[in-house]
């Protein structure tokens, strides 16, 4: 890429390394690992511990060209550590299931289409984000795709709530994500009917003569597809992706820095019990039938807060950063008012380099007061002050194709 370097202090670093309690980086005896794991060694994967797995960070082309890869081109990601989640009704009539959920989120699930996945959130009592999700209508149930850290946790919160009325169902499946300006191509190669599909579409199709289902959808702020395969066919599957010439494999380093580019929350960093939806700048993921005045406001977790914020709006929000210089601010860095730092204002919850756009990017939260797109604010790096200006999100246009 023009005008970046593969330097330590212009690197997109991981920024998720808290989440894998379970280990340390020299001790992956303990961790689990994908139906992919082998295929990751063969292509030259360094492996790290990352929510109780063992996943790829990087391979021999390194974060940056894996980063440009996708923006670029096609690349295909290991999301196999994914829990992937079946929610049906006793009863067998979707509206059960759907209306089994949304004592859980804020989200209209009784209203998505079959065919048709939406992004959501658990939410507590007192309106903090447990995990965020995707939800997805097939025929007479609920799939459900959770973070892998919060996967158990999210389990025992179906069955605690909702498991007397419902079937909560764990999928042992492998989850690939194909991701880029030339992922429909590349899966076309496969099945042609996806290139008809819409952002958010999901259906079910033989690739490679495996049974899968697909979703256009991703994590990368590009136009790709995630894919659902039984654990013993995911290897055959994405050896065929792989040996495509427009197709590279691609690392959690690079997965990190294209979701911050797009302005894509990592839960654990951005958001989490401490966040409400609304100080996330998440309330798009509410559609108007949960708010208030709708025609199933409120009912989920932590409503009368999420309800209120809404209405008056929450006292800090969450905002793209982006940093003078070609120094990156990293997450956990205060954010000032003034360049003595005197006036602590708020916190970076991810920062680095983005390849993309060349220049430092990152997100975080500060007070209502400075969240205008142009206010300076000031991160404390070393004990050093430097001027952060607040920014627009996403960092880059999104690719999806609506």
């Amino acid at each position: 890429m023009q005008g970046a370097t593969a330097s330590e202090d212009l690197s997109p670093r991981m920024e998720f390394q808290a989440q894998t309690p379970e280990a340390s980086l020299d001790d992956t005896t303990a961790l689990k690992k994908t139906p992919l794991h082998a295929l990751h060694l063969s292509l030259g994967a360094r492996m790290v511990p990352f929510a109780g797995y063992e996943m790829p960070v990087q391979y021999p082309a390194g974060v940056m060209r894996e980063h440009i890869q996708t923006r670029t081109s096609a690349g295909v990601f290991d999301v196999s550590h994914m829990g992937q989640v079946v929610i049906k009704a006793k009863s067998g009539k979707y509206e059960d299931a759907a209306l089994a959920l949304e004592s859980l989120v804020p989200v209209d699930i009784l209203g998505l289409a079959e065919g048709r996945q939406r992004y959501g959130f658990f939410t507590d009592d007192n309106g903090g984000i447990l995990d965020d999700l995707m939800i997805t209508h097939l025929d007479d149930h609920l799939f459900v795709v959770v973070n892998a850290a919060c996967k158990d946790a999210d389990l025992a919160h179906l069955q605690k709530h909702i498991g007397d009325t419902c079937d909560i169902i764990l999928l042992d499946r492998a989850l690939i994500a194909l991701q880029g300006p030339r992922a429909v191509e590349v899966l076309a190669e496969l099945w042609a009917d996806v290139a008809a599909m819409k952002f958010m579409d999901v259906r079910h199709c033989r690739l490679h003569d495996v049974s899968c289902l697909v979703s256009r959808s991703g994590y990368s702020g590009e136009d790709g597809f995630e894919i659902s395969i039984p654990t013993d066919k995911a290897e055959d599957v994405a050896k065929r992706l792989l040996e495509h010439p427009d197709v590279q494999p691609i690392g959690l380093g690079a997965r990190d820095s294209l979701r911050l580019e797009a302005g894509l929350c990592l839960y654990g960093n951005d958001i989490d019990t401490t966040t409400t939806p609304v100080e996330a700048a998440l309330e798009w993921g509410m559609q108007k039938a949960r708010k208030t005045g709708g025609a199933r406001a409120g009912g989920f977790s932590g409503a009368d807060r999420i309800l209120a914020e809404l209405e008056k709006g929450a006292a800090r929000r969450r905002v793209g950063l982006k940093p003078e210089g070609k120094a990156p601010v990293r997450g956990h860095s205060k954010l000032f008012a003034d360049p003595e730092g005197k006036s602590e204002i708020g916190e970076v919850t991810s920062g680095g380099f983005g390849p993309s756009v060349e220049h430092p990017v990152a997100m975080g939260y500060v007070k209502l007061a400075q969240a205008a797109v142009g206010t300076q604010v000031y991160a404390e790096v070393r004990g050093k002050y430097l001027p952060v200006t607040v920014s627009a999100l996403p960092f880059i246009t999104p690719s999806y194709k609506r």
